[in-house]
């Protein structure tokens, strides 16, 4: 595979878009890349179709020594579950095919071999790549990087005359009235998981608690499905113009909450204390744009401040923006610029930074860790930095840089902090793992394995968020990861790897087992918690693998019963919560009312 040059890493560009039209097949030879263009580029172009599988080879961008740390530019990359804390969900929605054969998790394409080459030295001259060649990227990424080249805007600019959002509670697009709330209708909500669900059980397996249909009446085209949150006893999500909370136990609404605008952007956890922050449009045409940030308390449903994302400069398109939440600070970040807003009122804390670097896309966590890019004065040369920053002020604490020609790809931990890169005009793919004070700790070494992490939608530009992956969980010590699926026959298979986040290199592997498929979710009690994929014959299951290794012990068997509705969720996400494993369909669509009212939501599982 192939290795950048020993340069400062300059960060990563989204990473394989998730192709949800069946299962994925290879792609021909990805486009050729565009010549960048000697300005201010017109903004990037929504793909026009899901691509197939991109097989993206694995490189490493490596950073020489460090420099001073400059704030990012902001520069479309790619989004993703909360990495660095043991969020308990996997990705944030995608733009699938509506009508396309449902496939759980959104069927990502995988990535190539991981890199091999050694950490390099000196001082940045020379090749610090010497792996093998880089598997072609497939059309999916080729495909993302071909709009990424044109996607360049200027940091000069006077904005003495920019005027400061105000916050407060503002009349326009303002939610409709008030949170509904439970009236005792049994009717509301979730279905009962009566005999007819649980009718087919056998010893030993789980119970299905309820399930859920839709209760939107969503666009022709449909609508992705935000969150679940989690607060308290409720499990909260929200799609179109709806959000809605459910009693964890029955399935029950308990709240919901009309908007007048689509929802377009969501973090992918709220605050501690259930205060949560979305983007909802500032208007009903075409035309809209993602600009709106509304506060909601999920505990009670009802809506708090609500405040505007100012465009700052001519280049800042606010076409999206990706949310997260870092203590009591919310940060909306889009191609180009990155805006903070204070959780607590609404008011706008900091914008643009001082110097050539702009942040574009933040974590939600304690740590506020962003991808930055940097403007050197050619187009062609944009440089891209993993950054801490403090939430309050927005200071840069320290500045990794990337090596020329890799972008921020993904944040898979931020404690550890685990990072994923891409590099578009070698088509390679790297992971690192950096320090909390950001040095460079290791580079993973996969060798010939071929991984497929989970995360959704992959275009920062298009609404997705920086973190968010599934097939992915780190501890202090290690870094695991779902290998690419392998057929025999009718059959499927994969294995998860554990690395040595101190070299890089891998300490041992455990399989699914036959005819099974499994991603890591998290950390849950120091084993690394996995959920295996259900099939049209068999229910999907909860396990453990030990730190050390071994085979994975089971926690929670689905019924085979109804392993055909599990299966069914597009773009499926889960989460395990309580002892209880949701089930939640990622988009909901259909060709028509009918079998809209009938496409199921939401299933939870428990013992």
């Amino acid at each position: 595979m192939s290795q950048p040059p020993n340069q400062p890493p300059q960060g990563g560009f989204g990473a394989p878009q998730d192709p949800r039209q069946g299962v994925p097949q290879p792609p021909a030879q990805p486009p050729q890349m565009p010549p960048a263009p000697p300005g201010p580029p017109t903004p990037p172009q929504q793909p026009q179709a899901q691509p197939g599988q991109p097989q993206p080879g694995y490189g490493y961008p490596q950073a020489p020594p460090q420099q001073a740390p400059q704030p990012g530019y902001g520069y479309p990359g790619q989004p993703g579950q909360q990495p660095g804390q043991p969020g308990p969900y996997g990705q944030q929605p995608g733009q699938p095919n509506p009508y396309a054969q449902q496939q759980p998790y959104g069927q990502q394409a995988p990535y190539g071999g991981y890199p091999g080459a050694p950490v390099p030295g000196g001082n940045g001259g020379g090749s610090p790549f010497k792996g093998k060649p880089a598997v072609i990227i497939g059309a999916a990424l080729a495909a993302v990087l071909v709009i990424g080249v044109g996607v360049w805007f200027a940091t000069s600019g006077d904005d003495s005359g920019k005027k400061e959002p105000v916050a407060g509670e503002s009349n326009d697009n303002k939610p409709t009235g008030g949170p509904s709330t439970d009236s005792g209708d049994d009717s509301a909500g979730g279905r009962d998981a009566d005999d007819d669900l649980n009718a087919g059980r056998q010893a030993g397996e789980s119970k299905v608690l309820w399930l859920q249909k839709n209760d939107v009446d969503v666009p022709r085209n449909g609508s992705d499905v935000y969150g679940p949150w989690f607060a308290g006893d409720l499990v909260v999500k929200a799609m179109y113009k709806k959000v809605a909370a459910y009693n964890t136990a029955d399935g029950k609404e308990k709240w919901n909450l009309p908007l007048d605008t689509e929802i377009c952007a969501a973090p992918v956890k709220a605050a501690d204390d259930g205060k949560i922050v979305i983007g909802v449009k500032d208007g009903t045409t075409d035309k809209a744009k993602c600009s709106q940030l509304q506060m909601i308390d999920l505990n009670t449903g009802k809506a708090g401040w609500k405040n505007e994302v100012k465009k700052e400069g001519l280049f800042d398109l606010l076409t999206d923006i990706t949310i997260a939440i870092s203590g009591d600070v919310v940060t909306a970040g889009r191609t180009g610029h990155s805006t903070a807003f204070s959780l607590k009122d609404g008011k706008q804390l900091w914008g643009k930074l001082e110097g050539n670097c702009q942040p574009y896309a933040f974590t939600s966590s304690d740590k506020m860790i962003a991808a930055a890019a940097c403007s050197t004065g050619e187009a062609a040369k944009v440089h891209q930095r993993i950054q801490e920053h403090d939430p309050a002020t927005g200071k840069v604490k320290w500045s990794y840089p990337l090596a020329q020609g890799w972008d921020v790809d993904k944040v898979y931990s931020v404690s550890p902090l685990v990072v994923s890169a891409t590099n578009r005009e070698k088509k390679s793919w790297s992971v690192i793992a950096l320090t909390d004070k950001g040095k460079l700790r290791s580079q993973i070494d996969g060798g010939k394995d071929k991984f497929q992490p989970q995360c959704g939608g992959s275009l920062i530009i298009f609404g997705r968020n920086l973190e968010g992956c599934t097939g992915v969980a780190a501890d202090a010590d290690s870094f695991y990861m779902a290998t690419e699926e392998k057929t025999s026959g009718t059959e499927r298979t994969n294995e998860v790897v554990a690395f040595d986040l101190g070299t890089g290199k891998p300490k041992w592997r455990s399989a699914a087992g036959a005819d099974r498929t499994m991603m890591p979710l998290r950390m849950e009690g120091g084993d690394v918690l996995v959920h295996m994929k259900a099939s049209y014959d068999k229910g999907g299951a909860l396990a453990t693998i030990s730190p050390s290794g071994g085979k994975p012990k089971m926690i929670l068997q689905n019924p085979t019963s109804t392993a055909e509705i599990e299966n069914g969720f597009f773009s499926q996400k889960v989460a395990y919560v309580d002892d209880r494993l949701y089930v939640v369909s990622g988009r909901v669509s259909a060709p028509n009312d009918e079998e809209e009212k009938e496409a199921k939501t939401m299933m939870v599982f428990g013992k």
